[in-house]
């Protein structure tokens, strides 16, 4: 995952949103911290094995959490979901670090967020890998000044969206606002990205901190 999250490092633009999205940073805000806390952010990134091991562990998280039940409600509730999809992006940077494309689907896949079943768990889940894009642009730097990838080449999941991921994660909390309006819709949306963010905590670090 790209740390910081935009619980830590959103532009003042976007750091005033209505109250979904500013429910989801209280809530998430522990467990984003701990999740920084333990990833060692200049090793991983700074580090050319580090970093591949890295894109392939995010790779097998978001094979999980884009896979399952997530495509049919992404669509519903994010008509742009489809270029949100982070796949596409680390299979394109583990490419570039020397993978063989054809073996990607081999890698180790985390099954624990298969399935999200409504729009509120789906934009809390979410909600940790967009939050993420923004944090992406503050290590992008230090992967080109340290291992000399770019957006072009190695680094696409770090660039995510480029020039226009300030106007992609105003469009994202739009789509929250709308989709967890009611205050049960909040709290299971809440429910679902302290999940997402203990899992890839797990997922990336291993057991308890």
């Amino acid at each position: 995952m790209a740390v910081p999250h935009a619980s830590a490092t959103a532009p003042r633009s976007a750091d005033r949103p209505a109250g979904a999205l500013a429910a989801l940073r209280a809530a998430t805000w522990p467990c984003h911290q701990r999740l920084e806390r333990r990833l060692e952010v200049k090793r991983r990134f700074g580090e050319r094995a580090a970093y591949r091991r890295h894109l392939e562990q995010m790779w097998g998280f978001c094979a999980g959490l884009e896979c399952g039940d997530a495509p049919t409600v992404g669509a519903r509730v994010l008509p742009d979901y489809e270029r949100r999809r982070k796949l596409p992006l680390l299979e394109r940077d583990l490419v570039a670090l020397g993978a063989d494309a054809g073996g990607l689907a081999g890698l180790p896949r985390c099954g624990a967020l298969e399935r999200c079943g409504d729009a509120a768990v789906f934009l809390g889940r979410v909600y940790v890998l967009e939050g993420a894009t923004l944090g992406g642009r503050t290590l992008l730097p230090l992967v080109e000044r340290q291992l000399g990838f770019s957006a072009g080449h190695g680094a696409a999941f770090l660039a995510s969206y480029g020039e226009d991921v300030e106007a992609m994660w105003r469009c994202f909390g739009a789509a929250v606002e709308a989709g967890c309006a009611t205050p049960e819709q909040r709290s299971r949306a809440a429910a679902a990205a302290c999940e997402a963010f203990e899992v890839l905590e797990h997922w990336l670090c291993g057991g308890a901190s």
